[in-house]
C-alpha cells in the first residue's frame, strides 16, 4: 500500500510525492486521511531547518501531528471500527523516511491504542484536537474564580484562554499584533501596554518568544508562576533578582497526553468548549507547498488545513 504524503526532503524544499507504508501489523489501524492540520510551530522549526535537536529529528521527514480521517482498517477487538472518525496524532509508517511527526499524509497506519474517536460533526475542525489537548495541559491547576494572564492570542493562546474560561476563570489576553485582537470569545485580548496589573498570580505564556520572561517575571505576584507553554528555539533567560524578590515559580508545559485529548473531548462534548473560527485558511492538499509558505508567512493566517480528500 502507498499514500501521497507532505515529505520535507531537507529544509525550505517541501515535496508532494508517494511513499510505500509500512504494512499492517496486528494491532494497527489503517486510516484515509480528510484533513491535516499545519503547526506554525514545531513545523515551522522544522521547515526552516532552526529546529532544536529533538528525537526522530533528520531529512528527508513526513511532518503533521493534526490529522483526522476515517478507519478504512481496524484490527479485531480494538476499540475503534471501520468507518469511525478519527484524531491521528502522527504516524511513524513510512519506512527509511523518518515520520516527525508522520501526519501529512492521505493513508497512515498506526496502532489503534493511538487513534481518538471525534464526532463526525466537527469536520476539519478536529485537527485542533491536539492543540486543545496542549492548551489543557498548559491550563493545568487554573480555579475557578482565577484572573491569569495568557500571552499569545494565536490558535494555542485562544483555546488556554478558553479552556480557562471553561473552568470558571477570567482570564486577560496579551497580543501585541492588533489584528489578532480580534475574536476573543469570554476574556479581553489587550496590547501589554495596555494592561496595568503587576499581580497576576498565574502567566501561561504560549507565544514562543524566548526573550519576554523578564517582562513577564515583573507583572508577577509574590509567589506566582510562570507557564512556559510555547515551543522555544532559542535559550531563556532572565534576571535572577526580580525572580528571587517574587519567589517565583517557573513551569514547562509538556506535550499532551492521553488524559488531556479525554478532557478537552468532555468540554467539546459538553458544549463548554468550542472550535469554532480558528481556521482561517484551507487548501486542497496538492497544493501543499503553497500552503506551508502561507501558514507559516501569512500573519492573517491562525490555522492552515489541508483537504486530503480528493488526493489522488
Amino acid at each position: 500500500m502507498d499514500a501521497l504524503a507532505v515529505i520535507l526532503e531537507q529544509p525550505e524544499r517541501l515535496a508532494l510525492r508517494r511513499l510505500t507504508l509500512t504494512g499492517a501489523g496486528a494491532g494497527d489501524a489503517v486510516v484515509e486521511v480528510a484533513w491535516s492540520g499545519i503547526s506554525t510551530g514545531t513545523e515551522r522549526l522544522l521547515w526552516s531547518g532552526r529546529m532544536p535537536d529533538f528525537p526522530g529529528m533528520g531529512y528527508p521527514l513526513v511532518p503533521g501531528y493534526e490529522t483526522v480521517g476515517q478507519v478504512a482498517e481496524a484490527p479485531a477487538g480494538s476499540s475503534v471500527r471501520v468507518g469511525q472518525w478519527v484524531f491521528v496524532p502522527g504516524a511513524r509508517c513510512f519506512g527509511p523516511v523518518r515520520g516527525l511527526f508522520g501526519g501529512a499524509a492521505s493513508h497512515l497506519v498506526t496502532p489503534a491504542e493511538k487513534l481518538l474517536p471525534v464526532d463526525a460533526g466537527l469536520g476539519e475542525r478536529a485537527c485542533l484536537m491536539a492543540l486543545a489537548a496542549t492548551a489543557h495541559r498548559a491550563a493545568g491547576g487554573i480555579a475557578a474564580g482565577e484572573r491569569p494572564l495568557v500571552v499569545g492570542h494565536g490558535v494555542l493562546g485562544r483555546l488556554i484562554a478558553r479552556i480557562a474560561v471553561a473552568m470558571g476563570a477570567e482570564p486577560t489576553v496579551w497580543e501585541t499584533d492588533a489584528a489578532r485582537r480580534d475574536g476573543a470569545a469570554g476574556y479581553p485580548a489587550v496590547s501589554p501596554e495596555g494592561d496595568p496589573r503587576r499581580d497576576y498570580a498565574r502567566i501561561v505564556d504560549a507565544s514562543g518568544d524566548a526573550s519576554g520572561l523578564d517582562g513577564l517575571i515583573a507583572r508577577l505576584a509574590p509567589g506566582g508562576e510562570i507557564v512556559l507553554a510555547g515551543f522555544y528555539e532559542a535559550p531563556l533567560y532572565f534576571a535572577f533578582p526580580p525572580a528571587f524578590m517574587r519567589e517565583a515559580r517557573i513551569r514547562i508545559s509538556a506535550e499532551f497526553r492521553a488524559d488531556d485529548l479525554a478532557a478537552v473531548t468532555r468540554l467539546i462534548e459538553a458544549g463548554r468548549l468550542s472550535l469554532d473560527g480558528l481556521i482561517t485558511h484551507r487548501a486542497p492538499a496538492a497544493r501543499a507547498e503553497e500552503a506551508y509558505r502561507t501558514a507559516f508567512a501569512d500573519p492573517a493566517c491562525l490555522k492552515m488545513v489541508l483537504d486530503w480528500r480528493d488526493a489522488a
